[in-house]
């Protein structure tokens, strides 16, 4: 793996994997330490080109740790972000004081001097997004105040000589104005980085995790979303037929489902067996009611029948497999690292990933090939491997599927109903032409009935939610404002022809404060 450019210190900022994100697609190679791994890797006079001191719920008069360590290189470039400016202003001489008023959300900020000469010139005043309560009062000597809020605080101060950024506002965020060229201006201009960060760059480093594993025999619990189609496609091209691929067919799928795996099965060169499971599936979770129930049944029974069938097919074909291929991300990595703590380690993937506790139970090595990449970066990689832009660009499906989209109690009906509103609204989203416009979209049924009419007569029947989101990473996400005449249809459709439903509803709730998902 090649030496990152740039190492981001996180303080626990719940935007801190923001700016790994955008550094990347800045061109930048980009990774997140913990305080203790960046003050370590300091120590033992370890340096990267470029070191970004993220944002934090802290104050700076309450942790007492020496950040000293991080300035005392003075040529070593250095951002720092909200809690990472204050600790530049106070360990560099400053004086931070703790704030009467803070300043949250949309903020306005202006220049109070020219940038120099050759950096690109940005607006006089833009919005930017806070969230501070302390504020530096006094600038460290041999740093000018070049950005100031409307409430006339300190809003960003750059040093006369050294290759040093402070920012009171966050430039990774997306309510930010101009964030990217802020960052930019940084990387490029003060901190004098040249771009080393492509699709080409990734495919070479995830090769190289595959090929360093040496694996025999892998198996790839394959859902035919991007991140195991990625995956899968990637390692086969190094692998070849040492790669078996194995779908679950729970009976919780959508039509789209199964006509893409089919799809997939005939246009692609791996191997995917698909693995009926419906009645076992139908035995262990109809009737359960509880969201936490149900993930755990669903969750339980997919890794009994894997394990069982898998076992059975290295019998029949005489292999034994040595690696299990999973499609586990970057964020996945840093979740699991307690990022708000100083110490922590990456690891120990959560539990929760989509086949936890199969490595452990079936004895297998992880092979993890996308784990240093983001999700916008492994559709990249999909298009860098020749992968079809419409498989790479599928909307996410969770790993229950449907069983958290009848809310209330499982039933072979209710599962119905949910397929067939589901497929209507992705049906609808192609003919108007906005399935790539959205990040991901789906219907729910729920637990209660409404008065309606129907053929003249009075019915009593249950209600269909659609969803449709926008995001980048799931982390946030809008509801997405579409034409009124898709809305019309797809409720028209939904209730002329999916039976017992009586009424379609909008929701129009953003994470947070809903989360995408309604179980």
């Amino acid at each position: 793996m090649q030496q990152r450019q740039i190492w981001i210190v996180d303080f626990g900022s719940q935007y801190t994997q923001l700016i790994t994100r955008k550094s990347r697609e800045l061109g930048h190679s980009a990774e997140l330490l913990t305080v203790d791994e960046a003050l370590d890797r300091l120590r033992k006079e370890q340096f990267p080109k470029a070191l970004v001191l993220s944002g934090g719920p802290q104050s700076v008069f309450e942790d007492t740790t020496d950040f000293s360590l991080f300035f005392k290189k003075t040529d070593l470039p250095i951002l720092g972000i909200c809690y990472g400016l204050q600790i530049m202003a106070h360990a560099l001489g400053g004086r931070v004081e703790r704030g009467v008023q803070g300043e949250y959300g949309h903020a306005q900020i202006h220049f109070t001097r020219e940038l120099k000469p050759g950096w690109p010139q940005l607006p006089k005043q833009f919005s930017v997004w806070m969230s501070h309560f302390d504020h530096v009062a006094q600038i460290p000597p041999g740093f000018q105040t070049f950005l100031k809020s409307e409430n006339n605080l300190v809003s960003g101060i750059l040093h006369e000589n050294l290759p040093r950024l402070g920012l009171q506002f966050h430039p990774e965020v997306e309510h930010t104005q101009h964030g990217k060229e802020v960052l930019k201006l940084f990387y490029e201009h003060i901190a004098g980085l040249k771009q080393d960060w492509s699709a080409k760059t990734m495919l070479g480093e995830c090769q190289s995790i595959v090929k360093d594993s040496n694996p025999g025999p892998v198996l790839c619990a394959f859902s035919g979303g991007v991140d195991s189609l990625v995956a899968a496609t990637l390692v086969h091209r190094i692998l070849g037929d040492k790669l078996h691929c194995f779908f679950v067919d729970h009976g919780l799928l959508r039509p789209q489902d199964h006509d893409h795996i089919k799809i997939l099965q005939e246009q692609t060169n791996l191997n995917i067996t698909v693995l009926d499971a419906k009645a076992i599936f139908q035995k262990n979770v109809f009737g359960l009611k509880d969201p936490e129930e149900k993930r755990k049944a669903i969750g339980r029974t997919f890794i009994e029948v894997f394990e069982e069938k898998v076992h059975l097919y290295e019998k029949n074909h005489q292999i034994h497999f040595t690696h299990l291929l999973q499609g586990t991300l970057y964020p996945d990595v840093i979740e699991s690292s307690s990022p708000h703590k100083k110490g922590g380690k990456s690891v120990t993937i959560k539990s929760h990933h989509n086949v936890g506790g199969l490595p452990e139970r079936m004895k297998l090595k992880l092979l993890e090939p996308l784990r240093l990449l983001f999700k916008d970066e492994v559709r990249s990689l999909g298009l860098e491997l020749g992968l079809k832009e419409a498989w790479v660009y599928r909307h996410p499906f969770p790993g229950p599927g449907i069983g958290i989209r009848v809310l209330g109690e499982l039933s072979a009906p209710a599962i119905l109903q949910v397929q067939q509103s589901d497929q209507i609204l992705f049906e609808e989203l192609k003919n108007f032409h906005l399935y790539q416009a959205i990040w991901q979209a789906f219907t729910v049924l729920l637990p209660v009935q409404t008065v309606g009419v129907k053929g003249d007569a009075r019915a009593y029947e249950q209600v269909i939610a659609v969803r449709l989101v926008n995001s980048s990473d799931g982390m946030t996400a809008l509801w997405s404002d579409v034409p009124r005449a898709f809305l019309q249809t797809v409720s028209s459709r939904i209730t002329n022809e999916v039976s017992g439903i009586t009424r379609v509803v909008y929701d129009i709730t953003s994470k947070p404060p809903g989360t995408i998902e309604w179980e």
